[in-house]
């Protein structure tokens, strides 16, 4: 294959100012210089990038962005500089640590019923949101389907979150993970977790496969790794990634145990042990006796409605007759009772923290 160079070209009035700026405060390299009795054009590289500054050229100055691990002491410590043919130079860090916004509590429920779009996202995925404020960017809960089956186009990638859940809703997955070995099939009722950085790719769907993706914060970078191959060795599924462990919890494998709401039984998919108690995962079906109303103090719970029906009852809400489909989010200190459920109600809860505190709620 031949070789094949790829450059930007910047504009400058002269060049003569611009050459110490490139190669003294950028640290950039100059690889070439022409004509030589009265230079109009210089080429420099560095940090990836190869950058061609013609004089006249008519394109507008742009923005450079330079990411490193020390910022601090990178051109002097500046963060924003502007060289002398325009060019806006940003500095920022390799690594930003991830912040965790505040979460700005609300009362939402999201029913199918009622035709929110779907959107084409990545992989060419359909997503559809099911918490549209995303309580102030602290989360965000996307039903994601793929209605043909087949390889799915994925690459290796990873995901700089604090909490990452796949829930697989209808139909199954093959998924591979870091450290995980062989390939595995996600099915319906089955969840991972996607710790913090942990490389992945999704292999082959089933056809109109259906999942459930929770992310924390809603906003957070996904980064294609080229060159890492999975599998990739004997796996380590003790392996920490960021105080996280991988999770593939299976349904058959799960023990039913009395729920936090009384009234209803759950199995516990071990997310809050496995993260250190960010984040908690139950599966929810009734009980035998009437159900109560109840508070909470977790700062994010959000409640999916996998099958059957119910009604949810807020503190000074209309009731909402929920069914498949649906999703709710419920602010700490709300009053809420999950009143007339169905025999096959089943439901997804996600909260953060993974252990919290529920009370129940005397009547009057």
């Amino acid at each position: 294959m031949p070789e094949t160079i790829a450059e930007i070209r910047l504009p400058t009035r002269e060049l003569r100012d611009d050459i110490p700026f490139f190669t003294k405060v950028l640290g950039m390299r100059m690889d070439s210089i022409y004509p030589a009795d009265d230079p109009s054009v210089a080429v420099f590289s560095g940090y990836g990038l190869r950058v061609r500054i013609e004089k006249g050229a008519s394109e507008p100055p742009g923005t450079l962005r330079i990411l490193t691990d020390d910022p601090d002491g990178f051109a002097g410590g500046a963060r924003d500089l502007t060289a002398p043919n325009g060019t806006r130079v940003e500095i920022a860090a390799l690594n930003a640590p991830l912040v965790m916004p505040e979460t700005v509590h609300s009362f939402i429920v999201r029913r199918l019923a009622d035709q929110a779009p779907w959107i084409i996202g990545r992989a060419g995925m359909q997503y559809r949101d099911l918490i549209p404020d995303r309580l102030g960017g602290s989360i965000i809960a996307s039903h994601i389907r793929i209605p043909d089956g087949g390889p799915v186009p994925d690459m290796v990638h990873y995901h700089t979150v604090g909490f990452q859940l796949i829930f697989c809703y209808r139909g199954w997955v093959d998924l591979v993970y870091e450290d995980q070995g062989e390939p595995f099939r996600l099915h319906a009722g089955n969840c991972v977790i996607q710790p913090p950085q942990i490389r992945h790719r999704v292999l082959y769907a089933s056809d109109n496969i259906e999942v459930i993706e929770i992310g924390v914060p809603a906003e957070h970078v996904t980064t294609i790794d080229h060159d890492m191959k999975l599998p990739n060795g004997p796996a380590r599924p003790d392996r920490d990634f960021s105080g996280q462990r991988f999770v593939h919890h299976q349904a058959q494998d799960a023990t039913w145990a009395p729920f936090r709401i009384p009234g209803f039984r759950s199995r516990d998919t071990s997310i809050a042990e496995h993260t250190g108690n960010v984040a908690g995962v139950h599966v929810v079906r009734p009980g035998q006796c009437a159900s109560a109303i109840t508070r909470h103090d977790s700062d994010i719970l959000f409640t999916f409605v996998t099958e059957g029906t119910m009604t949810l009852e807020g503190e000074g809400r209309e009731p909402f007759d929920l069914t498949a489909g649906d999703a709710f989010v419920i602010p700490p200190g709300m009053a809420v009772r999950y009143a007339a459920p169905s025999d096959d109600l089943e439901l997804l809860e996600v909260s953060l923290p993974g252990v919290f505190e529920t009370v129940t709620v005397e009547q009057d």
